[in-house]
């Protein structure tokens, strides 16, 4: 049985995801650390009560030492995981995901969330019922933690700025409500919060920034003046960035001029991204010395590569971004912050800060797939789709498959939070994607039929 999926282990509240599973997650892990000390926290979610009382209550009949920090963004869990040297840091939250889901994610003191291998031990630790309970005089201790200023001052280490920016935080209701709108005004910026009550309904927004749910941020940041819109998602590990103009700004833009920006500042070095993100990325690297390696989809794939790689920087084009330098873990408030650090070091304007990174059509779809059958389709795929795309120039299959082609590249891989088969497409022109899109969709449909 798989429960963790590219980001943890999420589902719907009560029937995907119940408190028995979790407090079975929370015994498992006081297993698979010896019964450590695990840092606890949990996003706005209506339903984090209920499962920080399960979790708990499985990490302690395990015997572990149990630090509770409370409502927290993700990025502020993992980085107190490292600053008080817990064994593991566990964060209660369904991230940009609707209210009705929540989720489960583990991190190491390192900062990084557990692999894959260590997720599959978690697994096999509850399907084999191997649990190692604590006797009652050795069950474990709970106590309350209070932080957060760690975190924040890391920030203010981090970041130095010169300039009063005037900045709008669209917190959405969510984990960042009460770290961001603290955080800025420390920086000098002018800072104004919109959705900054907690709220695990959710109700001004969705928890995932993208710009059909940031028409107000827009709105705002135009009618303001302001020199810049940033909105966080549900947890705090992604941001958004509108400009000054109160203009959404496509993600694999500000992921390739950031890039840009890093490897011009450091004469060269190695990014980071996975196979879904744009080309635009290299682009923007390449005349800095800088080169681009592609992993799976997933924040802990391109985190461990960072390691790997000794990578000046990482992210995906959803606005999760990784600082080495800093921590692990994806995180939307510093990288605001440190991308306000790179307009002033540049004197640009957000815009001006993407410009000449050429944007591409990109477009996704997905066919469903019973998961069972992910696997016998993606091996059929393979083998059909050198006849369906004749101009194959070369194969990936780091995750699932991506072929480049003479007009642009096709990413088909299987889904790791649905039963579906996921379709990514990028080309010159709209229509040429379209038509690649369109040509996927067809050959997926095509070998699923024979299943």
């Amino acid at each position: 049985m798989r429960w963790f999926g590219t980001s943890g282990i999420r589902g719907l509240v009560g029937s995907e995801l119940s408190t028995t599973l979790v407090t079975e997650i929370g015994l498992s892990v006081a297993t698979y650390t010896n019964s450590g000390q695990i840092l606890v926290s949990h996003d706005t979610r209506t339903s984090c009560p209920m499962f920080e009382a399960a979790l708990v209550s499985g990490l302690l009949s395990g015997g572990c030492h149990v630090q509770k920090t409370g409502l927290n963004p993700t990025p502020v869990l993992a980085y107190l995981t490292k600053s008080l040297n817990t064994s593991s840091g566990i964060m209660i939250t369904a991230s940009h995901n609707p209210p009705e889901y929540n989720g489960v994610k583990i991190f190491n003191k390192d900062t990084i969330a557990y692999s894959d291998a260590q997720q599959t031990k978690i697994e096999q630790i509850i399907t084999q019922n191997k649990f190692k309970r604590a006797s009652w005089e050795n069950i474990g201790r709970t106590e309350y933690v209070q932080e957060t200023n760690r975190y924040i001052d890391m920030i203010l280490d981090a970041v130095k700025l010169a300039e009063k920016w005037h900045v709008i935080l669209d917190c959405g209701c969510g984990a960042t409500y009460h770290v961001a709108p603290t955080v800025f005004p420390k920086l000098g910026c002018k800072a104004n919060a919109m959705n900054a009550q907690p709220d695990g309904f959710f109700p001004a927004r969705s928890p995932e920034p993208k710009p059909e749910t940031l028409t107000e941020l827009c709105n705002v940041t135009r009618q303001l003046g302001a020199d810049i819109g940033i909105a966080y998602d549900g947890d705090g590990d992604r941001m958004a960035a509108v400009n000054e103009k109160g203009v959404t700004v496509p993600q694999d833009l500000m992921l390739a001029a950031y890039s840009r920006y890093i490897v011009k500042n450091k004469g060269g070095g190695t990014i980071i991204t996975h196979v879904d993100a744009s080309r635009c990325i290299e682009e923007a690297v390449k005349p800095y010395g800088g080169k681009v390696i592609r992993t799976p989809v997933g924040d802990v794939n391109i985190a461990l590569a960072i390691k790997k790689h000794n990578a000046v920087f990482g992210g995906e084009p959803v606005g999760s971004w990784i600082h080495p330098k800093h921590h692990f873990c994806p995180d939307g408030i510093l990288s605001s912050a440190l991308l306000l650090q790179a307009l002033e070091e540049e004197n640009k304007t957000l815009s001006q800060f993407v410009s000449g990174i050429r944007e591409y059509p990109l477009l996704r779809d997905k066919v469903h797939c019973p998961n069972e059958l992910k696997q016998t389709v993606m091996k059929k795929i393979q083998k059909a789709a050198p006849a369906k795309f004749p101009k194959i120039l070369n194969t990936l299959t780091v995750d699932g498959l991506r072929f480049e082609l003479t007009e642009g590249w096709i990413v088909i891989r299987p889904s790791g939070t649905e039963p579906a088969i996921r379709v990514t497409v990028e080309a010159k022109t709209e229509e040429e994607a379209k038509r690649l899109l369109d040509k996927a969709l067809s050959l997926i449909r095509h070998v699923s039929a024979k299943d």
